[in-house]
Protein backbone atom coordinates (compact mmCIF):
# COMPACT_ATOMS: atom_id res chain seq x y z
CA UNK A 1 0.00 0.00 0.00
CA UNK A 2 1.28 3.45 -0.52
CA UNK A 3 0.52 6.55 1.04
CA UNK A 4 -0.58 9.51 -0.97
CA UNK A 5 -1.39 12.73 1.28
CA UNK A 6 -1.47 13.44 4.85
CA UNK A 7 -3.56 16.25 6.39
CA UNK A 8 -2.82 17.26 10.21
CA UNK A 9 -5.04 19.54 12.20
CA UNK A 10 -4.09 20.60 15.53
CA UNK A 11 -1.65 17.34 16.16
CA UNK A 12 1.07 18.41 18.25
CA UNK A 13 3.27 20.79 16.37
CA UNK A 14 1.01 21.54 13.41
CA UNK A 15 -2.11 23.73 13.84
CA UNK A 16 -2.50 22.86 9.98
CA UNK A 17 -0.38 21.19 8.08
CA UNK A 18 -1.15 18.89 4.05
CA UNK A 19 1.66 17.02 2.73
CA UNK A 20 1.48 14.92 -0.95
CA UNK A 21 3.51 12.05 -0.55
CA UNK A 22 5.04 9.84 -3.66
CA UNK A 23 5.89 6.63 -3.90
CA UNK A 24 9.41 5.33 -3.56
CA UNK A 25 11.73 7.15 -0.80
CA UNK A 26 10.62 9.86 1.23
CA UNK A 27 13.37 11.90 3.32
CA UNK A 28 12.12 14.42 6.13
CA UNK A 29 15.00 16.97 6.83
CA UNK A 30 14.96 18.88 9.93
CA UNK A 31 16.47 19.76 13.26
CA UNK A 32 15.85 18.63 16.13
CA UNK A 33 12.33 19.47 17.52
CA UNK A 34 11.04 20.43 14.43
CA UNK A 35 8.42 18.40 13.95
CA UNK A 36 9.99 15.39 12.25
CA UNK A 37 8.90 12.69 14.01
CA UNK A 38 5.34 14.30 14.78
CA UNK A 39 4.46 13.46 10.80
CA UNK A 40 5.50 9.48 11.06
CA UNK A 41 3.94 9.38 14.24
CA UNK A 42 0.94 10.26 12.89
CA UNK A 43 1.13 7.97 10.27
CA UNK A 44 1.47 5.74 12.63
CA UNK A 45 -0.91 5.90 14.98
CA UNK A 46 -3.53 5.10 12.02
CA UNK A 47 -1.83 1.69 12.03
CA UNK A 48 -1.86 0.97 15.52
CA UNK A 49 -4.23 2.87 17.56
CA UNK A 50 -1.05 4.35 19.28
CA UNK A 51 2.15 6.17 19.73
CA UNK A 52 5.43 5.09 19.67
CA UNK A 53 6.33 7.80 21.86
CA UNK A 54 3.95 8.57 24.65
CA UNK A 55 1.28 6.36 26.14
CA UNK A 56 -1.84 8.84 26.49
CA UNK A 57 -3.31 11.09 23.91
CA UNK A 58 -3.10 14.36 25.68
CA UNK A 59 0.09 15.05 24.28
CA UNK A 60 -0.94 14.49 20.77
CA UNK A 61 -3.20 17.23 20.64
CA UNK A 62 -1.28 20.79 19.80
CA UNK A 63 -1.22 23.27 23.14
CA UNK A 64 -4.34 25.31 23.82
CA UNK A 65 -6.85 23.02 21.51
CA UNK A 66 -9.02 19.82 22.27
CA UNK A 67 -8.86 17.98 19.88
CA UNK A 68 -6.72 16.34 16.85
CA UNK A 69 -7.52 15.10 13.58
CA UNK A 70 -5.30 12.52 11.36
CA UNK A 71 -6.62 12.28 7.68
CA UNK A 72 -4.74 10.29 4.83
CA UNK A 73 -5.29 8.93 2.04
CA UNK A 74 -3.87 5.82 0.81
CA UNK A 75 -3.89 3.66 -2.23
CA UNK A 76 -4.22 -0.26 -1.50
CA UNK A 77 -5.12 -3.41 -3.96
CA UNK A 78 -5.47 -0.60 -6.26
CA UNK A 79 -7.93 0.92 -4.69
CA UNK A 80 -8.38 4.55 -2.93
CA UNK A 81 -8.53 4.30 0.88
CA UNK A 82 -9.42 7.42 3.20
CA UNK A 83 -8.75 7.15 7.11
CA UNK A 84 -9.84 9.74 9.48
CA UNK A 85 -9.23 9.98 12.74
CA UNK A 86 -10.09 12.53 15.41
CA UNK A 87 -8.02 12.50 18.68
CA UNK A 88 -10.26 13.98 21.87
CA UNK A 89 -7.65 13.36 25.64
CA UNK A 90 -10.61 12.13 28.35
CA UNK A 91 -13.06 11.26 25.70
CA UNK A 92 -14.01 8.19 23.10
CA UNK A 93 -12.08 8.82 20.10
CA UNK A 94 -13.46 8.60 16.52
CA UNK A 95 -12.67 7.50 13.31
CA UNK A 96 -13.56 7.21 9.86
CA UNK A 97 -13.09 4.61 6.67
CA UNK A 98 -13.69 6.30 3.30
CA UNK A 99 -15.78 8.55 5.00
CA UNK A 100 -17.69 6.74 6.70
CA UNK A 101 -18.11 6.34 10.37
CA UNK A 102 -16.72 3.49 12.42
CA UNK A 103 -18.86 1.59 15.32
CA UNK A 104 -15.85 1.05 17.20
CA UNK A 105 -12.41 2.69 16.95
CA UNK A 106 -10.58 -0.78 16.79
CA UNK A 107 -11.99 -1.57 13.66
CA UNK A 108 -9.98 0.67 11.46
CA UNK A 109 -7.13 -1.69 12.52
CA UNK A 110 -5.53 -3.67 9.17
CA UNK A 111 -6.42 -0.94 6.93
CA UNK A 112 -3.26 0.59 7.55
CA UNK A 113 -0.18 -1.17 7.46
CA UNK A 114 3.49 0.28 8.48
CA UNK A 115 6.30 -1.08 10.21
CA UNK A 116 7.88 1.59 12.34
CA UNK A 117 11.73 1.86 13.02
CA UNK A 118 12.71 4.12 15.86
CA UNK A 119 15.38 4.52 18.91
CA UNK A 120 12.94 3.39 21.29
CA UNK A 121 13.07 0.07 19.45
CA UNK A 122 16.56 -0.55 21.34
CA UNK A 123 14.44 -1.34 24.19
CA UNK A 124 12.68 -4.21 22.28
CA UNK A 125 16.10 -6.02 23.53
CA UNK A 126 17.17 -4.24 26.57
CA UNK A 127 14.28 -3.30 28.53
CA UNK A 128 10.83 -4.76 30.18
CA UNK A 129 8.85 -7.74 28.69
CA UNK A 130 5.99 -5.09 28.46
CA UNK A 131 7.79 -3.46 25.49
CA UNK A 132 8.09 -6.95 23.51
CA UNK A 133 4.32 -7.98 24.68
CA UNK A 134 3.41 -4.87 22.99
CA UNK A 135 5.25 -5.74 19.83
CA UNK A 136 3.67 -8.73 19.40
CA UNK A 137 0.32 -7.31 19.88
CA UNK A 138 1.00 -4.30 17.23
CA UNK A 139 1.89 -6.86 14.46
CA UNK A 140 -1.09 -9.27 15.52
CA UNK A 141 -3.31 -6.75 15.22
CA UNK A 142 -2.19 -5.51 11.75
CA UNK A 143 -2.03 -8.95 10.16
CA UNK A 144 -5.59 -10.36 11.98
CA UNK A 145 -7.70 -7.32 13.54
CA UNK A 146 -10.26 -9.43 15.21
CA UNK A 147 -7.17 -9.83 18.05
CA UNK A 148 -7.63 -6.50 19.24
CA UNK A 149 -11.06 -7.10 20.89
CA UNK A 150 -9.83 -10.30 22.07
CA UNK A 151 -7.08 -8.29 23.81
CA UNK A 152 -9.79 -5.43 25.14
CA UNK A 153 -11.88 -8.58 26.29
CA UNK A 154 -8.75 -9.96 28.48
CA UNK A 155 -8.25 -6.76 29.26
CA UNK A 156 -11.50 -5.51 30.60
CA UNK A 157 -11.86 -9.06 32.66
CA UNK A 158 -8.12 -8.22 33.92
CA UNK A 159 -8.83 -5.35 35.57
CA UNK A 160 -12.05 -6.68 37.13
CA UNK A 161 -10.08 -9.66 38.42
CA UNK A 162 -7.34 -7.93 40.31
CA UNK A 163 -9.58 -5.78 41.41
CA UNK A 164 -11.58 -8.39 43.20
CA UNK A 165 -8.58 -10.06 44.49
CA UNK A 166 -7.16 -6.38 46.12
CA UNK A 167 -10.61 -6.52 47.62
CA UNK A 168 -10.40 -10.41 49.12
CA UNK A 169 -6.96 -9.01 50.00
CA UNK A 170 -8.42 -6.32 51.76
CA UNK A 171 -11.20 -8.72 54.00
CA UNK A 172 -8.19 -11.04 54.33
CA UNK A 173 -5.70 -8.57 56.28
CA UNK A 174 -9.19 -6.82 58.37
CA UNK A 175 -10.47 -10.04 59.21
CA UNK A 176 -13.62 -10.09 57.04
CA UNK A 177 -16.56 -7.68 55.67
CA UNK A 178 -19.96 -7.08 55.56
CA UNK A 179 -22.24 -10.05 54.98
CA UNK A 180 -23.95 -10.03 51.49
CA UNK A 181 -27.14 -11.68 51.37
CA UNK A 182 -26.66 -13.75 54.13
CA UNK A 183 -23.53 -14.84 52.55
CA UNK A 184 -20.17 -14.44 53.97
CA UNK A 185 -18.66 -12.52 52.04
CA UNK A 186 -14.81 -14.39 51.95
CA UNK A 187 -17.18 -17.43 50.02
CA UNK A 188 -18.67 -14.83 47.84
CA UNK A 189 -15.41 -13.25 46.79
CA UNK A 190 -14.08 -16.81 46.30
CA UNK A 191 -17.19 -17.62 44.06
CA UNK A 192 -16.68 -14.57 41.86
CA UNK A 193 -12.99 -15.26 41.19
CA UNK A 194 -13.53 -17.99 40.13
CA UNK A 195 -16.36 -16.81 37.58
CA UNK A 196 -13.73 -14.23 36.53
CA UNK A 197 -11.06 -17.55 36.00
CA UNK A 198 -13.38 -19.06 33.58
CA UNK A 199 -13.18 -15.43 31.68
CA UNK A 200 -9.53 -14.79 32.22
CA UNK A 201 -9.22 -18.28 30.48
CA UNK A 202 -11.38 -18.34 27.92
CA UNK A 203 -9.59 -14.93 26.55
CA UNK A 204 -6.32 -15.73 27.61
CA UNK A 205 -6.05 -18.67 25.81
CA UNK A 206 -7.45 -17.29 22.56
CA UNK A 207 -4.85 -14.04 22.99
CA UNK A 208 -1.50 -16.53 23.99
CA UNK A 209 -2.08 -18.68 21.40
CA UNK A 210 -2.46 -15.99 18.65
CA UNK A 211 0.81 -14.58 19.77
CA UNK A 212 2.46 -18.06 19.65
CA UNK A 213 1.37 -18.91 16.55
CA UNK A 214 2.54 -15.42 15.11
CA UNK A 215 6.38 -16.26 16.99
CA UNK A 216 6.56 -19.12 14.91
CA UNK A 217 5.91 -17.71 12.02
CA UNK A 218 8.09 -14.84 12.55
CA UNK A 219 11.11 -16.79 13.31
CA UNK A 220 12.60 -17.91 10.92
CA UNK A 221 12.61 -13.89 9.37
CA UNK A 222 14.16 -12.96 12.19
CA UNK A 223 17.22 -15.15 12.05
CA UNK A 224 17.34 -14.26 8.51
CA UNK A 225 17.07 -10.53 9.22
CA UNK A 226 20.04 -10.87 11.74
CA UNK A 227 22.01 -11.83 9.53
CA UNK A 228 21.26 -9.29 6.61
CA UNK A 229 22.00 -6.00 8.89
CA UNK A 230 24.88 -7.20 11.03
CA UNK A 231 27.42 -10.07 9.11
CA UNK A 232 29.50 -9.98 6.41
CA UNK A 233 27.80 -12.35 5.05
CA UNK A 234 24.69 -10.53 5.56
CA UNK A 235 26.09 -7.45 2.28
CA UNK A 236 26.28 -10.57 -0.34
CA UNK A 237 23.55 -10.80 -2.42
CA UNK A 238 23.55 -14.76 -1.93
CA UNK A 239 21.68 -14.41 1.27
CA UNK A 240 18.74 -12.81 -0.80
CA UNK A 241 16.74 -15.88 0.49
CA UNK A 242 13.08 -16.57 -0.21
CA UNK A 243 10.96 -16.82 2.39
CA UNK A 244 10.77 -20.84 2.26
CA UNK A 245 14.16 -21.36 2.83
CA UNK A 246 14.82 -18.94 6.01
CA UNK A 247 13.77 -21.54 8.10
CA UNK A 248 17.09 -23.78 7.31
CA UNK A 249 19.38 -20.89 8.10
CA UNK A 250 21.73 -21.11 10.69
CA UNK A 251 22.13 -17.51 12.56
CA UNK A 252 22.91 -16.34 15.95
CA UNK A 253 19.71 -14.92 16.77
CA UNK A 254 16.59 -16.55 17.86
CA UNK A 255 13.05 -15.83 19.14
CA UNK A 256 10.78 -17.65 21.14
CA UNK A 257 7.29 -16.93 22.92
CA UNK A 258 7.73 -17.58 26.81
CA UNK A 259 4.82 -18.38 29.19
CA UNK A 260 4.27 -20.26 32.43
CA UNK A 261 1.52 -22.15 30.08
CA UNK A 262 3.46 -23.54 27.34
CA UNK A 263 6.22 -24.45 30.30
CA UNK A 264 3.39 -26.58 32.08
CA UNK A 265 2.57 -27.99 28.72
CA UNK A 266 5.68 -28.58 28.13
CA UNK A 267 5.44 -27.38 24.69
CA UNK A 268 8.64 -28.11 21.76
CA UNK A 269 9.97 -25.07 20.25
CA UNK A 270 7.19 -23.94 17.38
CA UNK A 271 4.92 -26.90 18.71
CA UNK A 272 1.00 -25.02 18.69
CA UNK A 273 -0.88 -26.40 21.26
CA UNK A 274 -4.50 -26.28 20.65
CA UNK A 275 -6.76 -23.63 22.34
CA UNK A 276 -8.30 -25.97 24.45
CA UNK A 277 -4.98 -27.22 25.78
CA UNK A 278 -3.97 -23.53 26.84
CA UNK A 279 -7.32 -22.82 28.05
CA UNK A 280 -7.36 -26.03 30.55
CA UNK A 281 -3.58 -25.19 31.67
CA UNK A 282 -4.36 -21.55 32.08
CA UNK A 283 -7.28 -22.28 34.17
CA UNK A 284 -5.97 -24.59 36.28
CA UNK A 285 -2.78 -22.48 37.36
CA UNK A 286 -4.96 -19.56 37.85
CA UNK A 287 -7.13 -21.80 40.67
CA UNK A 288 -3.63 -23.24 41.77
CA UNK A 289 -2.62 -19.84 42.34
CA UNK A 290 -6.00 -18.02 44.29
CA UNK A 291 -4.21 -17.84 47.92
CA UNK A 292 -0.74 -16.01 46.58
CA UNK A 293 -3.04 -14.12 44.49
CA UNK A 294 -5.09 -12.57 46.99
CA UNK A 295 -1.89 -11.85 49.11
CA UNK A 296 -0.40 -10.13 46.48
CA UNK A 297 -3.42 -8.50 44.76
CA UNK A 298 -2.47 -9.06 41.69
CA UNK A 299 -3.21 -11.74 38.67
CA UNK A 300 -0.06 -13.82 38.75
CA UNK A 301 -0.79 -15.72 35.17
CA UNK A 302 -1.65 -15.32 31.89
CA UNK A 303 -0.90 -13.59 28.50
CA UNK A 304 -0.08 -10.45 30.28
CA UNK A 305 2.66 -11.99 32.21
CA UNK A 306 4.25 -13.58 29.20
CA UNK A 307 7.32 -12.60 27.02
CA UNK A 308 9.42 -13.05 23.58
CA UNK A 309 12.46 -14.19 25.19
CA UNK A 310 15.27 -12.63 22.31
CA UNK A 311 18.28 -14.72 22.08
CA UNK A 312 21.59 -14.05 20.95
CA UNK A 313 24.18 -17.33 20.30
CA UNK A 314 22.32 -19.22 22.87
CA UNK A 315 22.31 -16.38 25.72
CA UNK A 316 19.50 -13.99 26.52
CA UNK A 317 20.26 -10.72 24.57
CA UNK A 318 19.07 -8.62 27.42
CA UNK A 319 22.65 -8.22 29.31
CA UNK A 320 24.66 -10.34 26.98
CA UNK A 321 24.44 -8.67 23.38
CA UNK A 322 26.76 -5.60 22.98
CA UNK A 323 25.04 -2.55 22.02
CA UNK A 324 25.52 -3.07 18.36
CA UNK A 325 24.47 -6.51 18.50
CA UNK A 326 21.02 -5.36 20.56
CA UNK A 327 20.68 -2.49 17.61
CA UNK A 328 20.97 -5.19 15.04
CA UNK A 329 18.33 -7.37 16.89
CA UNK A 330 16.02 -4.86 17.01
CA UNK A 331 16.57 -3.80 13.12
CA UNK A 332 15.60 -7.76 12.58
CA UNK A 333 12.78 -8.04 14.83
CA UNK A 334 11.11 -4.80 12.55
CA UNK A 335 12.51 -6.35 9.18
CA UNK A 336 11.14 -9.80 10.17
CA UNK A 337 7.74 -7.99 10.79
CA UNK A 338 7.79 -5.99 7.31
CA UNK A 339 8.55 -9.57 6.03
CA UNK A 340 5.66 -10.90 7.50
CA UNK A 341 3.15 -8.51 6.76
CA UNK A 342 4.24 -8.76 2.78
CA UNK A 343 3.38 -12.65 2.60
CA UNK A 344 0.68 -12.00 4.84
CA UNK A 345 -1.74 -9.63 3.05
CA UNK A 346 -5.05 -10.23 5.24
CA UNK A 347 -8.47 -9.56 3.32
CA UNK A 348 -7.70 -6.36 1.39
CA UNK A 349 -4.55 -7.48 -0.94
CA UNK A 350 -1.74 -5.23 -1.11
CA UNK A 351 -0.58 -6.35 2.36
CA UNK A 352 3.32 -4.46 1.37
CA UNK A 353 3.45 -1.82 4.42
CA UNK A 354 4.51 1.16 4.51
CA UNK A 355 8.79 1.30 6.32
CA UNK A 356 9.19 4.35 8.58
CA UNK A 357 12.37 5.02 9.84
CA UNK A 358 12.40 7.46 12.43
CA UNK A 359 15.48 9.10 13.11
CA UNK A 360 17.24 5.50 12.76
CA UNK A 361 20.77 6.14 10.63
CA UNK A 362 22.13 8.68 13.00
CA UNK A 363 21.52 5.79 15.25
CA UNK A 364 23.65 3.29 13.57
CA UNK A 365 27.41 2.80 12.52
CA UNK A 366 28.43 3.22 9.47
CA UNK A 367 28.30 -0.63 8.50
CA UNK A 368 24.79 -1.14 9.77
CA UNK A 369 23.81 1.79 7.99
CA UNK A 370 24.79 0.87 4.71
CA UNK A 371 23.56 -2.14 5.18
CA UNK A 372 20.17 -0.88 6.20
CA UNK A 373 19.69 1.24 3.37
CA UNK A 374 20.15 -1.14 0.82
CA UNK A 375 17.63 -3.56 2.61
CA UNK A 376 15.20 -1.54 2.45
CA UNK A 377 15.66 0.26 -0.81
CA UNK A 378 13.83 -2.27 -2.88
CA UNK A 379 10.16 -1.37 -0.30
CA UNK A 380 7.80 0.20 -2.52
CA UNK A 381 7.18 3.28 -0.03
CA UNK A 382 9.68 4.34 2.44
CA UNK A 383 9.60 7.33 4.95
CA UNK A 384 12.59 8.59 6.41
CA UNK A 385 13.07 11.40 9.26
CA UNK A 386 16.78 12.66 9.97
CA UNK A 387 18.65 16.30 10.72
CA UNK A 388 21.22 16.05 8.48
CA UNK A 389 21.11 14.68 4.63
CA UNK A 390 24.58 13.39 5.70
CA UNK A 391 23.14 10.77 7.63
CA UNK A 392 21.42 9.62 4.32
CA UNK A 393 23.47 6.18 3.55
CA UNK A 394 24.98 5.88 -0.27
CA UNK A 395 23.22 2.28 -0.03
CA UNK A 396 19.56 3.95 -0.44
CA UNK A 397 19.62 3.90 -3.99
CA UNK A 398 17.00 5.17 -6.73
CA UNK A 399 15.04 8.59 -6.43
CA UNK A 400 14.76 10.81 -2.85
CA UNK A 401 11.98 13.02 -2.55
CA UNK A 402 13.59 15.60 -0.02
CA UNK A 403 10.94 17.38 2.50
CA UNK A 404 12.59 20.53 5.05
CA UNK A 405 10.87 20.43 7.82
CA UNK A 406 10.87 23.06 10.20
CA UNK A 407 8.36 24.32 12.87
CA UNK A 408 4.88 24.07 12.01
CA UNK A 409 5.78 23.30 7.64
CA UNK A 410 6.61 20.60 6.23
CA UNK A 411 7.99 21.74 2.61
CA UNK A 412 9.58 19.29 -0.76
CA UNK A 413 12.52 20.58 -1.56
CA UNK A 414 13.15 21.82 -5.73
CA UNK A 415 15.94 19.54 -6.14
CA UNK A 416 15.80 15.43 -5.70
CA UNK A 417 19.54 15.72 -4.93
CA UNK A 418 21.78 16.72 -2.11
CA UNK A 419 25.23 17.24 -0.59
Amino acid sequence: MQLTSLDLTDYRSYPRLTLAVRPGITVMVGQNGQGKTNIVEALWYLATLSSHRVPHDAALVHRGESTAIIRASFVRADRPLQVDLEITPGKSNRARLQGQNVARLRDVLGEVRAVLFAPEDLGLVKADPEGRRRFLDELLFEIAPRYASVKADYDRVLKQRSNLLKQMRSMRRGGGGRSVGGLDPADSAASTVEVWDQQLARFGAELLRARLHLVNRLRPHVGYSYLRVSTDEGAEESLDLPPDQRGNLSSPADVAYRSTVLDELGSAPGELPSTLEIHDVLLRLLASRHDEEVDRGITLTGPHRDDLEIRLHDFPAKGYASHGESWSFALALRLASYDLLRLEEGDLGDGEPILILDDVFSELDTRRRERLGGIVTGASQVLITTANDTDIPDSLDGEIHLVDVSLGAAVPRESGSWS
